[in-house]
């Protein structure tokens, strides 16, 4: 058992009879009452985020898991391939596991959670930032960095995010996988 003190992003907690990973997370200490923790927790079995708010000292009960480096194979469907860089062992697993299915590229190398007591995954944890090649975009005009403008992309994964009016077809651009938004234009 854990305690309020002891929440970090990335802690997997067991809450309602199911698994859930912190995303968010806020110490409060008001001028008048008792400290609180305010989380934005998400399912790791359904995906769906919900926030809730710990006492300070509220016993939470955490789940030990293991974190292993795999490299994403191909899709089927829903199902995605997921290769252990260490044995070359396969796993498949579903979409609603996944934060980000449509930035992830073919061979990208992700970080999958394991809960030790029966070895099933949890969660996928993304790179923080993804590089990939606009496929399909109206063509940019040139002077056209002034403003916050944006216009539809459709990146190489097949996802569709909003890129500045300078990017053009084959530009590659690097993108929060958090969010999903442009971050920048990547030079080669």
């Amino acid at each position: 058992m854990a305690s309020t003190s002891d929440i970090r992003k990335g802690l997997c907690i067991r809450y309602n009879n199911d698994i859930y990973k912190i995303i968010e997370f806020l110490h409060v200490k008001p001028g008048k009452g008792p400290a609180f923790v305010r989380t934005k927790l998400k399912s790791v079995s359904t995906g769906k985020v919900l926030d809730n708010t710990f006492s300070a000292g509220h016993k939470i009960e955490d789940v030990r898991v293991e974190t292993r480096s795999y490299q994403y194979l191909y899709a089927e469907g829903e199902t995605y391939h997921f290769m252990n860089t260490d044995d070359y062992n396969q796993i498949t697993l579903e979409e609603n596991t996944l934060d980000a299915p449509g930035l992830l590229k073919e061979g990208e190398v992700v970080k999958i959670m394991f809960n030790t007591e029966d070895s099933l995954p949890l969660s996928v944890d993304m790179p923080a930032s993804v590089i990939l090649e606009v496929t399909y975009t109206e063509p940019g005009v040139k002077g056209n960095t002034a403003t916050n403008a944006t216009k539809p992309a459709k990146v190489e994964t097949g996802a569709e995010i909003n890129v500045p009016l300078f990017i053009n077809e084959g530009d590659k651009v690097k993108i929060d996988t958090a969010s999903g938004s442009y971050m920048e234009r990547v030079k080669e």
